[in-house]
């Protein structure tokens, strides 16, 4: 396999617009089917035919992409810092991962993470969460937390292979959304 150089530097607002415009549609030939009983849950891929494409709405967050950003946090009224890293290949931006640290558990969120798809599979998105555990690491995080659609088998399937293991659902997020009927999967990783 061919290795093209990819840099990874913090983003800059004149990013904004290629992150805003970079394709994190996916198709995939399985989906996690979420079972849920009065005693728990089971998670367990399932195939689909035909493959199930997806393209996800437009975002309406007004989010940061220059470096680090404080916003309220939620629960202690401690600032969140907030980091964004693009990776920039010689073609131009193909992928990125915004993360925000919140101290009061200190819990390192993934806010987004996408990759353009000619790049997938080539370590980017690999590259971009190892660049957010260095984030973790640096703000003192016990743990990477991530949430991501039940139907995203591609990248649950990732996230496995990265570390990340499944602590939580919710059944309801995405009620009264494009993505009504997909179920919210909740994903951890220890810092270490």
């Amino acid at each position: 396999m061919e290795r093209t150089t990819v840099a990874l530097r913090p983003a800059r607002p004149e990013d904004r617009e290629a992150i805003a415009a970079l394709d994190g549609s996916f198709t995939t030939d399985a989906v996690y089917e979420v079972t849920v009983s009065e005693h728990g849950f089971e998670i367990r891929p399932v195939p689909v035919d035909p493959p199930l494409h997806k393209v996800f709405p437009d975002d309406d967050d007004d989010d940061d992409v220059d470096g680090e950003a404080g916003s309220a946090g939620e629960d202690e009224g401690e600032p969140e810092l907030t980091r964004t890293t693009v990776a920039v290949a010689p073609e131009g931006l193909c992928g990125f991962v915004t993360a925000s640290f919140a101290p009061w558990n200190a819990r390192l969120t993934i806010r987004d993470i996408e990759v353009a798809p000619a790049w997938r599979g080539k370590g980017v998105g690999r590259a971009l969460m190892r660049h957010a555990v260095d984030f973790a690491r640096e703000c003192g995080a016990v743990h990477v937390w991530l949430e991501v659609s039940n139907v995203n088998a591609p990248a649950i399937r990732a996230y496995l292979r990265m570390g990340f293991v499944f602590c939580g659902l919710d059944t309801s997020l995405y009620d009264g959304t494009p993505s009504a009927g997909e179920q919210a999967l909740f994903m951890v990783r220890p810092v270490r």
